[in-house]
């Protein structure tokens, strides 16, 4: 059975998470800089199988897109034009980073280690997949 990938891109790190391969539960997996992101999926892909990529897709509380939402965009079509046999959807991602420092600050990891951003970023991502995987199984 294939996994599915939580992506919570950045302009600098992006943060990934997969799911368990029966998609149970989701997983911090990984921050990498932004620019081995294409790197890191290939050498993933090698050794497990995934059917969809979720990318987490930036939203203002009022629905707009910020900025770097064309990236996102691009992102999107990249990995479905490379992986065209891997479903890419993406998902509302609005207060993740938010949520995701609540949970690192609620499971008592020290206040340096609080101040790593690559944390907050997979964990992001994982529950952006969470939540994705709530709305879709």
């Amino acid at each position: 059975m294939a996994r599915w990938m939580g992506i919570d891109y950045g302009r600098k790190r992006t943060g990934i998470a997969v799911t368990d391969p029966l998609k149970l539960i989701s997983s911090a997996l990984e921050t990498v800089e932004t620019k081995e992101l294409y790197n890191f999926i290939e050498k993933y892909l090698e050794s497990e199988q995934v059917e969809l990529f979720v990318i987490g897709e930036p939203l203002h509380a009022d629905g707009t897109p910020p900025a770097h939402h064309t990236e996102i965009i691009q992102l999107s079509k990249a990995l479905q034009k490379k992986y065209p046999h891997i479903d890419v959807v993406l998902h509302d991602e609005r207060y993740t980073s938010v949520e995701a420092k609540e949970i690192i600050i609620k499971s008592g990891v020290k206040k340096k280690k609080r101040r790593d951003k690559s944390l907050i970023d997979k964990i992001a991502a994982a529950l952006i997949l969470e939540d994705y995987m709530n709305q879709n199984l």
